[in-house]
């Protein structure tokens, strides 16, 4: 890992606040930080975070539940057990996965899945719009009438494209960048809220 990373990355509230506090990753204060803006969770939901590992995301949507809820964790890297979450090991896009998950649908569908980083910033951006739609797949499959999706994406010139895809699912959708992102960083995030499926979905 470049000296110059871990510099920076000492030097970052966002980061020593995370440690402080046992949230695992920074990435804990972006969906805390979206949680209080737009109204993500609710009481009693169940909550499937893809993309989980280290787990940072299922703690605060965990602890946002106060214990009224369910939180299922998935990645495909081993992830160290979360008190309260159940860790599911697997891939998104893998058939199997679905039925793993059980047939009760979620309330919540979070994705804060990245692709492995190439430099390349066009292929970079282009793989983390397919995990969105691989991300928006799955929800489309186990989430509920009425449920929200949150899932983070690099920018780029197929972002237009992608929000289209996926607005019309939602009753509300908008797209953001959270404090806790860094300046520098093409990382934005997409809210859709009061997911409607289609005739055509299935399930």
């Amino acid at each position: 890992m470049p000296r110059r990373f871990l510099l920076e990355r000492k030097r970052d509230p966002y980061y020593r606040a995370a440690q402080a506090d046992g949230l695992r990753s920074r990435a804990a204060f972006k969906l805390a930080h979206l949680s209080g803006r737009f109204a993500i969770f609710h009481q009693g939901d169940r909550v499937l975070d893809l993309g989980a590992a280290p787990g940072g995301w299922s703690i605060v949507a965990r602890d946002t539940l106060a214990g009224s809820g369910t939180v299922v964790a998935v990645d495909p890297r081993p992830l160290e057990p979360i008190e309260g979450v159940r860790v599911v090991r697997g891939l998104v896009g893998d058939p199997r996965l679905l039925e793993r998950l059980g047939a009760e649908r979620f309330d919540v569908v979070l994705s804060d899945m990245s692709p492995r980083i190439s430099g390349a910033y066009a292929t970079d951006h282009a793989r983390s719009v397919e995990l969105v739609r691989a991300a928006f797949a799955l929800a489309r499959e186990v989430l509920s009438d009425g449920g929200s999706f949150v899932a983070k994406v690099f920018q780029g010139d197929l972002l237009d494209d992608l929000c289209e895809e996926l607005a019309p699912s939602f009753g509300s959708f908008r797209r953001t960048k959270p404090p806790a992102s860094r300046e520098r960083s093409s990382e934005i995030y997409l809210i859709g809220l009061e997911f409607h499926r289609s005739a055509g979905d299935r399930r």
